[in-house]
Parts: C-alpha cells; structure tokens; sequence
C-alpha cells in the first residue's frame, strides 16, 4: 500500500518511535516535581523545548508545547486578541487557512469582534497588497498559514509580515504544513505548529509567541507551559516530537530535491495521461511534497475508494468526499475546479516506483469511474423557443450537473445559452471552472424558482 496523504498526519518517523520508547522509561515523572525522577523528567522537557525552539528559530522561553497543533492555533489567537483588546477587536485571516484558524475566527466573530477574510488568487496565495490593505487601527491580530495544507501554495509570510510590523499588528502564522521543511522566514509575532505533520506523535502541538507581544491567556489559569497549556505534560510524546523534527530537518535538504523532482514528474503527466484534469497550486512556490490536481466528470468519493482498492491512499477536497454539499473551502476560494479532486501528499522516503505505479493506475481508474458515472438514463433537457437550451439537475450532485452541461453544449448554435439548473452548491464552482477549461462563455447565475440558473454561452 502506497501511503500518499502525509499532509494529513506523516508516518512517525523512525527517530520519534526510538525516543518515545525511551521516554516512557525516563520521563513518566512529574517535571515540577523536585525529586531525583521529576529532576530527570524536567531535563527531558527542557531539552525537548531548547532542540524545537532551535528548529523554529526562537528563545526556548517563548514556546511551549500544547495538546494538539489545533490547539495551539485556537490558545494563541485567544491570547492574542484578548492583550490587545485596548486596540480593537479586529481579525483578519486570509480566505484558505486551515479549518483551526476559521473556527477561531468564527467564535471571536460570535462574540462581537469583526472579521475580514483576504482572497486569493488561483494558486492560493494571498497578494500582499491586499493583506495590508486590510489593516485598520482596530486591527488586533492578522493570521496567515506558512503554506497551505490542501494544494501546498506557499504564502508570501515575509511580506506580509513586514506590513503587519509596519501597522504594529502581530502576525500569527499556522506553520503546521510547512515546518518539517525549514523555520519560517520573516518578522512574524505568534507560530503554531503540529508534531503530527512532520513525522512526530499525535496530540502533540507547539506555541511561539515572541517577547512583546501582548497575549493574556485565556481559561483558567495554570502553572505549567507559562499558564498557556494547562494540564500535565505528556512528557514522553513531547520528547518525540522534538526529536523528530530535529531529524527531519536534518534530512529536509535532500528529501525536498527528490520529492520536488517527483511531484513535478506527477503534475507534468497526470494532464498528459487523463484528459479533462487541472492542476491546482503554484507550480513554483509550493511544498515540495504535495499536488493537487481535479478531474472533470468524476466523483470524488468512487475515485478515491477506487485508487484506494489499487493500493493508494490519497485524500480529496472534493463536496461528495466530505460528507457536506459544499465543496472544500480552499478550492471554492480559488475558484478552481472541485470534481474529482485528488491530493497527492508524499511523506518523505516515497520511492519513485510507487509514484510510477501510481502514474500507471490513474488513467484507468478514472476512465473506469466516468463510465461508470455516464449520462443520467433520463436527461431532463427541453428547447426553448430560440437556440436556449435548459437542463434540470436539480437534486443531482457533483458531478452531474457538468456533465449535463457537457453533453447538450453542442445541440444549441454559436451564441447561445444552455440555463443548467443546480441545488449542488458545488457547481457553483465547477461550471465556471468548466468554462475555462472548455474555452465556453459564463455568463453568471440567475434565480430560479428551485436552486439557481448557471448561464452559459457558447463561443465555439
């Protein structure tokens, strides 16, 4: 079985087994204890702390470890915009940050403070320009993500940074995705990261938040990790982490040139092999170990179960993969195609067979899952007076509704109109994402009387 999905959690790495094991046996005492074993246990920690804080770049003072990395985000934009309330309640994220950060930003918004999210174009990346644009005096805190986590983009950190020390705004940045490969560049105020990520135990998470900037922890106080983690350290999980993102960033130099070279060789073919794909991303500023690519006229979960059943594991931020009606949020916000959507995510020591093998399934199994799909047995398409066409899919999920379209755009002439008619809010995305791809004219939505009318022309 190929594993293919390391920005989801990356297989523990060797180094990160062999100290866990020794830290069960080392560090099971309590390091706030003054006793010989809470004496070891506190040398462990502290060591953990110096070893990561060295890996970040910052004074081991100003991390502490925390439960989880979504933990980590959500501590430290609470603290943050609660020591600098006096300032304003503003918070500014950018359109495609991880679920953690837009769940934080929900609860701040619920609680009275305001919100602006910055676009992105269609590679993922937020212009830098427009992130300072939205700085106002009221701003409390700015978030923006290192790289992000479903197509690998990476974010103009350094920039934007620069224009948030300029307003005298703290920057937090989720470095979960990026953090195995090298430090953060840039002036930031406030980092969280996730040990899972870069090869080390889950329930493990970091904090940074620099000297001087105003962060009031909130929840009830505790004296461990600065009163910022409450509860006993899991000492031992801790340790691995450390250790392991040591490791990793011991190896990052070569593991980046050769997984680079192979998710070039995966973006270069899949369009070459299976027709109707687009590759999503920056071709050039992206992690090294991730391609997102979309399939027309496919549904997202069969694929997946089908790559899957060929022994790859590969995740998809297409709607009908997960479990909503809407297509992932960073797909929508690039507004790219979401069908058929496929995240290759390689961990480190992926041999290049497999991404061969992988190379040579693909093609197959997605022919097999279009065919499959097919056209509906009864197509709903009725003329209008004049060369309109109109296509009921109401009720029919991605990806129909294109696949509809696809098949009566060459009944009506030159100039005119095929109305598809959608509840899936997925076609939202996909229609337009269709007229780019096929060269075809949208128009724009209209109102209907159930779902709405995607309006689209014909150029050719």
């Amino acid at each position: 079985m190929a594993y293919f999905d390391a920005a989801s959690a990356a297989p523990l790495h060797p180094v990160a087994r062999q100290a866990l094991s020794a830290a069960l046996d080392e560090g099971w005492a309590d390091p706030a204890r003054l006793y010989r074993e809470g004496r070891r246990a506190r040398l462990l920690l502290d060591a953990a702390r110096e070893a990561a804080a060295e890996c970040v770049r910052c004074r081991p003072d100003e991390l502490v470890f925390t439960p989880s990395g979504t933990r980590a985000v959500h501590t430290g934009t609470a603290g943050a915009l609660a020591g600098r309330r006096r300032v304003g309640r503003h918070l500014i994220v950018s359109a495609v940050e991880h679920s953690s950060v837009l769940h934080a930003a929900e609860a701040h918004e619920a609680d009275g403070g305001s919100l602006t999210h910055v676009s992105v174009d269609r590679t993922g990346a937020v212009d830098p320009e427009a992130y300072a644009a939205a700085l106002r005096e009221d701003t409390a805190l700015a978030c923006l993500q290192s790289a992000n986590h479903e197509v690998g983009t990476e974010q103009p950190v350094t920039r934007v940074a620069e224009a948030c020390r300029a307003a005298g705004v703290p920057l937090l940045v989720d470095a979960a995705q990026s953090l195995g490969w090298g430090p953060v560049e840039g002036d930031w105020s406030l980092l969280a990261g996730s040990a899972h990520k870069w090869g080390g135990p889950s329930g493990v998470g970091l904090l940074v938040v620099r000297k001087g900037v105003r962060f009031a922890p909130q929840g009830a106080g505790d004296e461990r990790e600065s009163g910022r983690a409450p509860g006993f350290e899991n000492l031992p999980a801790i340790v691995a982490a450390a250790a392991s993102l040591r490791a990793v960033r011991a190896e990052a130099a070569a593991e980046t040139a050769r997984l680079r070279e192979l998710t070039e060789r995966i973006r270069a073919r899949v369009p070459a092999l299976v027709p109707d794909v687009e590759v999503v991303g920056d071709p050039v500023r992206r992690l090294p170990g991730v391609v997102t690519f979309s399939c027309l006229y496919v549904d997202g979960e069969t694929l997946l179960h089908e790559l899957d059943r060929a022994g790859f594991s590969v995740s998809s931020g297409s709607s009908c993969t997960s479990g909503t009606l809407t297509p992932s949020h960073v797909l929508k916000a690039m507004g790219v195609l979401s069908e058929g959507n496929v995240r290759v995510s390689l961990p480190s020591g992926t041999p290049a067979a497999d991404v061969e093998r992988f190379l040579e399934v693909l093609p197959g199994t997605v022919a097999a899952v279009r065919e499959r799909l097919g056209a509906p047995a009864a197509t709903e398409a009725v003329r209008a007076a004049g060369p309109d066409l109109v296509v009921d899919a109401l009720g029919r999920r991605c990806p129909v509704p294109v696949i509809e379209l696809a098949k009566v755009i060459g009944d009506v002439p030159v100039g005119g109109t095929v109305r598809v008619l959608s509840d899936d809010e997925a076609a939202r995305l996909d229609i337009p994402a269709w007229c780019e791809m096929r060269g075809q004219e949208y128009v724009g939505e209209e109102p209907a009387e159930r779902g709405t009318a995607y309006v689209v022309r014909r150029t050719g």
